[in-house]
């Protein structure tokens, strides 16, 4: 299993449409419901944007990198971006009824 988080703060200018494009990803995911994926995103209200993402894939690869709209998210993320994503590997210290339990 594999666990990263990823944090980065968009242009207010840009926050909103980038609010979208995380949405569209959602709805494929529930269209498509892959296996091997549990995935969070958050907004805080200076436009800082963190996503959680969980593989239980073999290697930790998810089919989350093919749907189409997490390929139009990533289209141009770092232009919609006024800190950059920086991705980092993570470990649940306490979890109460926020996350499934693994």
């Amino acid at each position: 299993m594999k666990r990263t988080l990823i944090r980065y703060k968009a242009k207010p200018e840009a926050a909103d449409g980038n609010a979208e494009l995380v949405a569209a990803v959602f709805a494929e995911l529930k269209a498509a419901k892959p296996e091997g994926i549990r995935y969070l995103s958050l907004r805080l209200e200076d436009d800082t944007f963190i996503h959680f993402v969980e593989t239980t894939t073999d290697g930790g690869s998810s089919g989350l990198t093919k749907l189409a709209a997490f390929q139009a998210f990533q289209s141009g993320i770092r232009e919609r971006c006024a800190e950059p994503p920086v991705p980092r590997g993570v470990t649940i210290v306490g979890n109460y009824r926020m996350l499934g339990e693994s």
